[in-house]
């Protein structure tokens, strides 16, 4: 267990509401979405329920003030790895978004990149504070 600095904590809950948004627009609004950036509604529908419960996590991994490191450090990796993925599957083949929907996916990867980098700064100041 760590005690988590404030800069992690604010990093969490940017995720949070970032990922919160984003489960609400796509479980509620994949048909549009779908329509808008011609990804399959199920992609965007399933990708909102993961992301309804990945937002109760970090939300309440941001709402401690002492974390499990290697919960947060899941995440980060989480986001790393979404962050790849993200950009795997415009290459893959196995979607044909439109300009729109290739500018959601990719700006949604960086945005997750940033969240898996600040995160791992606030867990390295988070590191200093270690608690028993």
């Amino acid at each position: 267990m760590i005690d988590a600095s404030p800069f992690l904590r604010r990093a969490l809950l940017a995720d949070a509401i970032f990922s919160g948004v984003a489960a609400l627009g796509f479980t509620f609004g994949a048909n549009p979405f779908a329509a808008l950036f011609n990804l399959p509604e199920a992609l965007l529908r399933e990708t909102g329920l993961f992301l309804i419960a990945y937002t109760f996590l970090v939300g309440w991994l941001a709402s401690r003030a002492t974390v499990a490191k290697p919960l947060v450090l899941l995440v980060v990796i989480g986001n790393a790895a979404w962050t790849l993925g993200s950009i795997v599957l415009l290459f893959s083949g196995a979607v044909s978004p439109n300009l729109t929907g290739e500018f959601m996916v990719v700006a949604q990867a960086i945005a997750t990149g940033v969240f898996a980098e600040l995160q791992f700064l606030g867990l390295r100041k988070s590191a200093d504070v270690v608690t028993a």
